[in-house]
């Protein structure tokens, strides 16, 4: 029997949207195929969580499309670049 471990990647990023900073989650998880998907959320002004997940497309991470705030849209390319770094950095 062999034995296969896949690396857990949990970070959090501030990021200015929306005139403030916030605190966005990323944690990576995998459906069992590559590639993985990360799972993002963040508080808006009225302490509601916003849940939304990112896939990779043509070497971008980008937004599984949802309906979603305009700051948290504008953000995909900061949220492509956190989560590059982190896989850089791991």
């Amino acid at each position: 029997m062999q034995l296969s471990f896949i690396k857990n990647i949990q970070f959090t990023k501030l990021i200015k949207a929306d005139g403030r900073l916030r605190e966005f989650n990323f944690r990576r998880y995998h459906s069992g195929k590559e590639p993985a998907i990360f799972s993002v959320n963040v508080v808006d002004n009225r302490d509601n969580r916003i849940l939304f997940e990112m896939h990779k497309e043509e070497n971008t991470w980008k937004i599984i499309k949802q309906p979603l705030p305009q700051w948290v849209m504008e953000n995909e390319t900061n949220f492509h670049d956190c989560i590059e770094e982190e896989l850089r950095n791991s």
